[in-house]
């Protein structure tokens, strides 16, 4: 609605929602939700992310004609639902434009789109045009690039256009050409996964295109867990001078409201009539959410991936097992976050090297946190797997073998309670030891989700100290802080008996898997040449080992799995 002479103002909703991957009909169900909520606020056009009725990444999903079919119907009971306030939902768009043959195993093309609904129709579709194909990023393989699209849409008096997510990281790029040809409001949908780093970037690019063009920019992300990747949300509204005047919450469902004012329309720009203005009404405060501290970014990704792994596979509930020792008692902390104290089993396996401490700091770190705490000794299997390979092994001294026999007696154990009450497995282990390969395969790696997988062992103890401070108390005990890591799987063990101090350990590890740096840069910047040339052989030869892990929480931009995807058989040593 009209609100001077010289500015219009455009009630916008931001629907920061958490949609899941193939599940059309709770998808479609989520819009109509907000849709619903957006109406009642008297919003002239509401906002969802990208993909949103396939859920973002659907990655082969999009392959099946049917899925794809599927969501065409979706798109329009969306739009039948429309009216006055009209919606913009990201979707899957299926173009046959007669270059494939009938007979052709190609499939028609597919495009990243962007649909504008009002009044019950379906006003316009917008193609991304950007596809990024880096990192987690595979959009090349399903979609076609869209074309040079600077179509416009009136929208409650204001001139508005479309984009999709990488659309808008380009400076001369399809914001700036529709800008040129006379749009007033940038409206980008987004799928943008969170990393520890990118967040900042993220709004900091937000607010350099909304400078540049002198066009203000609203930007709305999804938030959501699915599979590795974690999306935080933080959907925000930028004027034209580069201004924030309105950021959702990290990390939670939202509907942002935000009045967007704009200078009156110039009459030579002609653009696609969608709806009219709503009736007067007051003005809507601004809400800014507050950035937090950068370890509870990565906290709440945490337990957002895990909550939405757990229970998006069906799962309720969840078991680890409790050594004392800090990865396990961070896991445990997170799980408590994302699904509940009542949600979470712990279980305390001690063998014959087990300390009285590791026992008792189990004990404290699940009667701090409410969680139930099973204890299931692992001597008589132990004992009876050393029975029978006495024979096997005659003559042969005792080694690594019997380490990771204890390992995979408790790996055992979790699956067998797994099965027979339905929880899901979480791994413990960290960044650092499985970047090296300290841990052991069909053991203490054995599970449905690792939750710290992309978490450093320096970074472990930052967000355990977080955590101790977020709640005001030790819910991890103060002992387990302070002793030296170990796996206690021989008398008297430390992991600085087998790997570099951490803090050495992670410096070198950052450069190496993270930065893509060479043994010989690394060791330029002045590391010593041994030690880097141990840690990098390490890497290298667990290769095989990390490709068997399960799935985890992706917290950087280069993470194990997605991100990094370097060949096992490798004779490369740079």
């Amino acid at each position: 609605m009209a609100t001077s002479a010289s500015t219009a103002s455009l009630r916008v909703g931001l629907a920061q929602i958490n949609p899941r991957v193939g599940d059309l009909n709770f998808n479609l169900a989520k819009v109509e939700e907000f849709v619903a909520k957006a109406e009642q606020a008297g919003c002239d056009v509401v906002a969802f992310p990208e993909l949103t009725l396939s859920g973002y990444p659907p990655e082969d999903l999009v392959l099946k004609p049917g899925f794809v079919a599927d969501i065409r119907v979706a798109l329009e009971k969306v739009a039948a639902r429309s009216g006055r306030c009209a919606v913009v939902v990201g979707f899957v768009d299926n173009v046959d434009d007669g270059t494939v043959e009938p007979s052709s195993a190609r499939p028609p093309r597919l495009f990243n789109a962007a649909a504008l609904c009002a009044n019950g129709v379906v006003a316009g579709v917008y193609h991304k045009q950007l596809l990024p194909n880096y990192a987690v990023f595979d959009e090349a393989r399903y979609f076609a690039a869209g074309h040079d699209d600077v179509t416009l849409y009136d929208v409650g008096g204001v001139v508005l256009s479309l984009s999709v997510c990488e659309d808008l990281w380009v400076a001369e790029g399809p914001v700036a050409r529709q800008r040129a040809a006379g749009s007033q409001l940038c409206l980008n949908i987004n799928g943008s996964p969170f990393d520890r780093g990118k967040s900042g970037v993220r709004e900091a690019t937000v607010v350099e295109r909304a400078r540049e063009t002198a066009m203000p920019i609203v930007y709305v992300n999804q938030v959501c867990g699915q599979d590795e990747l974690v999306f935080d949300g933080g959907s925000v509204v930028v004027d034209s001078t580069g201004n924030v005047v309105a950021r959702a919450a990290h990390f939670e469902e939202e509907l942002l409201i935000a009045d967007v004012r704009v200078p009156t329309r110039a009459p030579s720009v002609r653009a696609i009539p969608v709806s009219s203005a709503g009736s007067q009404r007051a003005a809507v405060p601004s809400r800014v959410a507050v950035i937090d501290d950068p370890r509870d970014r990565v906290l709440g990704a945490l337990a957002l991936g895990t909550r939405d792994y757990v229970t998006k596979n069906g799962f309720t509930d969840v078991v680890l097992g409790l050594s004392g020792g800090i990865d396990s008692a961070l896991v445990a902390a997170v799980a408590v976050e994302a699904l509940g104290a009542a949600h979470v089993h712990g279980v305390s396996m001690p063998s014959r090297y087990s300390s009285t401490g590791s026992r008792t700091d189990a004990a404290d770190l699940a009667r701090n946190l409410g969680i139930d705490l099973l204890t299931i000794p692992i001597e008589p299997a132990f004992a009876s797997y050393l029975a029978m390979t006495t024979d096997a092994f005659s003559g042969l001294a005792t080694d690594l073998t019997e380490e990771n026999l204890q390992s995979r007696v408790r790996g055992t154990t979790l699956m067998a309670l797994s099965n027979k009450f339905g929880w899901m497995v979480l791994t413990t282990g960290n960044k650092s030891e499985l970047a090296v390969g300290y841990f052991t395969l069909y053991g203490d790696s054995v599970g449905g989700f690792a939750v710290i997988k992309d978490i450093f062992k320096t970074d472990v103890y930052a967000l355990s100290h977080r955590v101790n401070e977020r709640a005001g108390r030790e819910l991890i005990p103060r002992s387990t802080l302070d002793k030296a890591p170990s796996a206690e799987l021989r008398p008297d063990q430390r992991d600085d008996q087998s790997l570099p101090p951490y803090d050495v350990l992670d410096a070198v590890l950052a450069l190496y898997v993270e930065q893509d740096r060479t043994a010989a840069e690394i060791i330029a910047f002045g590391f010593e040449e041994s030690l880097v040339r141990r840690i990098v052989g390490l890497v290298d030869n667990s290769e095989y080992k990390r490709r068997q892990l399960p799935p985890g929480v992706r917290v950087t931009s280069k993470a194990f799995g997605k991100d990094r995807r370097l060949p096992i058989t490798n004779a490369y040593r740079g």
